[in-house]
C-alpha cells in the first residue's frame, strides 16, 4: 500500500515505542504482552488522532485551507490534538464541542482537554445539543467566508477515509516492529469509537494473516460499529485503489461500553489501576480504560492462545483523567 501519493504533514514522533509489559502480562496470565505507545507522541500530549491529522491536515493545506473546524464531546481528545497540530502549523482552529456526555462540574467542564484546547490557542465553542452545534458551524463558515478564510472541516475523531490512512500506515509500522522482534503471530487489541483508527487497522492488516485484530467498542454497540467499519473501510480502500477487506469473522466486542460513551464503569477503573500499578502507565476513563477492561476480560476467558503475542494499542487520552477528577481520585485509592 503506497501512501506516498497522499499529501501529509510531518508531526514528528514516529515510530512510537513498542515494548513488553511483563508485570501486566503476569497479572493477566499472558505469556507475551506488548504495549504500542501511541500515547507518547511529543505533540499535544500525544494520542491516536495525530496519525489521522497528518493526512487530514496534509490534504487541507494542499487545498489552501488556513482554518480548521472540527467537532467532539466536551472532553474530546481529537479536539485537543487538532488544536495542538494547528498551533504547530500556524492554522486557525475552531472547536465546536457538544455537551453530549451526561456530566457536569468544574473538573469536566473546565479541566483536562478543555484547558489544553485553550492552551493550544483554539477558539472553543460549547454547544448544548446538536441543533446548536449545527447553527454554530454555519455561523463559523459564514464568518470565515466574510473574512476571506479557507476552511477545512474534519469530522468527529478525524474519522473519514483520509483520516483512516493514518492507521493504515500505523498497521505497517506495527507489523514492521513485530517482524524486527522475530514475532510471526500476534493479536492487536484496539478501540472502536468514531471508527477511523479501527478502520485503518482493518485495511492495513488485510493481507497480514499473522496479525489479527481484536476490537473493543467504547461508544457504539457491535451492529453500529460494524456498519461504521464497513463504510470507512470501503471508503479508505477506494482511496487506495484496493478491494475492501471482508469484516466476516472480525472480533468486535461491545461489553466494555457500560452505560454509554464517556461513562466509566467499575471495570474501567479496575483497568486504570492495574495498568498503573503493574507498568506505571496511565489509561483514560473514556477510551483506553474501557479497552483495558476488555483486555482483562478476554484474558480471563482464555481468548488468547498461549503462543500468541498480544499487542495493546494505547491510543492516549491522559488529560481526560483530570476531567473525571472526583472519580479518578477515589479510584486510585481503591
Amino acid at each position: 500500500m503506497n501512501l506516498d501519493r497522499f499529501p501529509r504533514v510531518d508531526l514528528g514522533g514516529y515510530p512510537t515505542p513498542l515494548h513488553p509489559a511483563p508485570r501486566l502480562a503476569e497479572a493477566l496470565g499472558l505469556e507475551n504482552l506488548l504495549l504500542k505507545r501511541d500515547d507518547v507522541h511529543p505533540l499535544g500530549v500525544g494520542g491516536n488522532k495525530l496519525r489521522k491529522l497528518e493526512f487530514l491536515l496534509g490534504a487541507a493545506i494542499e487545498a489552501g485551507a488556513d482554518t480548521v473546524i472540527t467537532f467532539g464531546a466536551l472532553q474530546t481528545n481529537h479536539g485537543r490534538q487538532t488544536a495542538a497540530a494547528c498551533a504547530k502549523l500556524g492554522l486557525r482552529c475552531e472547536l465546536v464541542l457538544t455537551a453530549k456526555v451526561p456530566r457536569d462540574g468544574d473538573a469536566y467542564e473546565r479541566s483536562g482537554n478543555v484547558s489544553l484546547d485553550h492552551l493550544f490557542g483554539a477558539n472553543v465553542h460549547i454547544c448544548r445539543d446538536g441543533e446548536e452545534t449545527g447553527k454554530t458551524y454555519d455561523r463559523l463558515l459564514t464568518e470565515a467566508a466574510a473574512e476571506g478564510r479557507e476552511v477545512a472541516t474534519f469530522p468527529v475523531g478525524g474519522s473519514d477515509a483520509v483520516g483512516a490512512l493514518g492507521y493504515v500506515a500505523a498497521a505497517r509500522e506495527i507489523a514492521g516492529q513485530l517482524a524486527d522482534r522475530g514475532i510471526t503471530k500476534a493479536r492487536l487489541v484496539a478501540p472502536h469509537a468514531s471508527g477511523g483508527t479501527s478502520a485503518g487497522l482493518v485495511v492495513g492488516t488485510a493481507d497480514l494473516d499473522w496479525l489479527t485484530l481484536d476490537i473493543a467498542c467504547v461508544s457504539h454497540p457491535v451492529d453500529e460499529a460494524l456498519d461504521n467499519l464497513a463504510d470507512l473501510t470501503t471508503a479508505a480502500s477506494a482511496l487506495l485503489g484496493r478491494t475492501p477487506p471482508s469484516l466476516e469473522g472480525l472480533h468486535v466486542d461491545d461489553r466494555a461500553i457500560g452505560p454509554g460513551y464517556g461513562i466509566p464503569t467499575a471495570e474501567t477503573w479496575d483497568a486504570v489501576r492495574l495498568f498503573g500499578r503493574t507498568e506505571g502507565i496511565a489509561l483514560d476513563p473514556v477510551y483506553t480504560g474501557k479497552v483495558g477492561a476488555a483486555l482483562i476480560a478476554w484474558a480471563a476467558e482464555g481468548h488468547f492462545a498461549a503462543d500468541e503475542h498480544v499487542v495493546f494499542l494505547h491510543t492516549g487520552g491522559l488529560p481526560g483523567l483530570y476531567g473525571y477528577a472526583p472519580e479518578f481520585a477515589d479510584a486510585v485509592r481503591g
